[in-house]
């Protein structure tokens, strides 16, 4: 069961600074002359969030009986209530007007009707201004499924763009609202820096060949071989087996066997020596090539590892041994293992680093009186701005390379947004930091220094752990 209600006259006020006072003053008159019009049951009002232009903001709902008594208000006095605005605060507010009707869903066993469905919290508009909840409870149709799953996509006046448009082109201008109060239009910080650096990693290392390969024909899989790349290989295998005649590992004989037709190889038979068959006959007459150097690759590279130069404490935890099994299980599938474990954990080695980083800059700015966590935030955008601009840069190079453009325009690209990353961060440094050139610049270039430094230390450690844990 359910019951309609009249329809609600939503109005929103953005209104300037300076007469915010007088106009708040204002509109609590000007709601008690509304209630007195026929058809308004009541009125509420509240302070919503600032506007994009930082204005306050005020939100009043009328209450009508019907619709009809709705539209006798805006056929009738609706035109006069609005003049009295205009003249007290001429030019000092915007308006937005619109019409929201309730729906409510009764259940004795539910939460009231004019309540929130979720929290309980009485209701005065379409949604809930406890938890935001929507006070209707129904889905209408698949357009609002995919509202509520990509809104702030769909929406360009959604957090999503008013977050990532400053990021990318305002150094520092998002971090310093921040921090001045104006927050509910922007994404949180960590959110925004956790969904920028997953988009960059799957751009950046996902392969659709590799993680979907049963979906793709696994003839297009295998590279075709030209005429010329087999005439250069056949070339190549000739000039091999000739080294081998000519160090007597071959006869001639043998060695041609092991070339097409109507190549030559130059040289005299020569014996074997006694218990070492470099070059075997099969059943079918073929000669097999096996040279065995006496130890695999792996332990003859993992034998030289030594931790004499290691500190007490880490030679006590890296001994020989556990390198060298470490070592033999990289090398064991050339390293592939390895390098996918520590791909994954390059995202929790670049979170650690924010922390670091937010250190070097409490201690470059120690009478700027800001809090550990407003560095902290500094960082976080300026991370999330650098995968923003890796991710554009990685996706207009696959482009480029789709549409065949000359190399060159790729590498100008790559130059200009390496050389834009590095002055993003100097500009951040001075917008919110509000220093002189010279002194930004110094402290800009410590903080280079200690990122690189930092970056080293943390993929080190990084590159440890992912070894021994494989």
């Amino acid at each position: 069961m359910s019951d309609n209600f009249g329809p609600v006259y939503e109005v929103t006020h953005s209104v300037d600074r300076e007469v915010v006072g007088d106009f708040d003053a204002w509109l609590a008159q000007h709601i008690e002359e509304m209630l007195e019009l026929p058809g308004i049951v009541r009125a509420s009002s509240y302070a919503a969030d600032e506007d994009e232009q930082g204005r306050p903001r005020r939100v009043t709902l009328y209450y009508f009986d019907s619709d009809s008594d709705l539209d006798a208000y805006l056929a009738g006095p609706a035109a006069a209530m609005r003049q009295s605005s205009e003249d007290l605060f001429a030019g000092k507010f915007d308006v937005a007007r619109r019409t929201l009707h309730e729906t409510a869903v009764i259940d004795d066993t539910l939460t009231p009707a004019e309540s929130c469905l979720n929290c309980g919290t009485a209701l005065t508009g379409q949604y809930c201004g406890e938890c935001g909840q929507r006070a209707r409870s129904r889905l209408i149709s698949i357009w609002e499924l995919i509202q509520e799953a990509f809104g702030d996509l769909l929406e360009l006046d959604s957090r999503l763009w008013r977050t990532l448009i400053p990021l990318a082109m305002r150094p520092g201008r998002l971090t310093r609202d921040y921090l001045e109060g104006r927050r509910a239009r922007f994404m949180p910080p960590f959110r925004t820096y956790l969904v920028l650096s997953i988009v960059f990693f799957v751009v950046v290392f996902f392969d659709p060949r590799e993680e979907f390969g049963i979906f793709f024909d696994p003839e297009e899989d295998v590279p075709e071989v030209t005429d010329e790349q087999g005439n250069i290989a056949e070339e190549i295998r000739g000039e091999v087996l000739q080294d081998l005649v000519d160090d007597g590992v071959l006869s001639a004989d043998q060695a041609a066997t092991m070339l097409p037709d109507g190549t030559a190889i130059t040289g005299e038979e020569s014996p074997q020596p006694d218990g070492e068959d470099n070059a075997d006959e099969d059943d079918n007459g073929d000669i097999n090539i096996s040279i065995n150097s006496g130890e695999s690759t792996a332990s003859g590279t993992c034998d030289d590892i030594e931790t004499n130069d290691f500190p007490p404490w880490l030679s006590a935890r890296l001994t020989p041994e556990r390198m060298q099994a470490a070592c033999e299980r990289i090398v064991a599938d050339e390293g592939k293992t390895y390098l996918g474990k520590l791909l994954d954990s390059v995202p929790a080695a670049l979170i650690a680093l924010l922390p670091i980083m937010a250190l070097v800059l409490k201690m470059l700015y120690p009478l700027s009186k800001r809090y550990y966590v407003e560095h902290v935030l500094f960082i976080v955008h300026y991370h999330a701005f650098f995968f923003l601009i890796l991710t554009l840069q990685t996706l207009f190079l696959r482009f480029a390379s789709l549409l065949s453009l000359p190399d060159g325009v790729s590498a100008l690209t790559t130059l200009a947004v390496s050389i834009y990353i590095m002055v993003y961060l100097f500009k951040a440094m001075r917008l919110v930091y509000d220093q002189g050139r010279l002194i930004s610049f110094t402290k800009y270039l410590v903080l280079v220094v200690a990122y690189l430094v930092g970056l080293a230390l943390v993929l080190a450690i990084t590159g440890i752990l992912a070894a021994f844990s494989i």
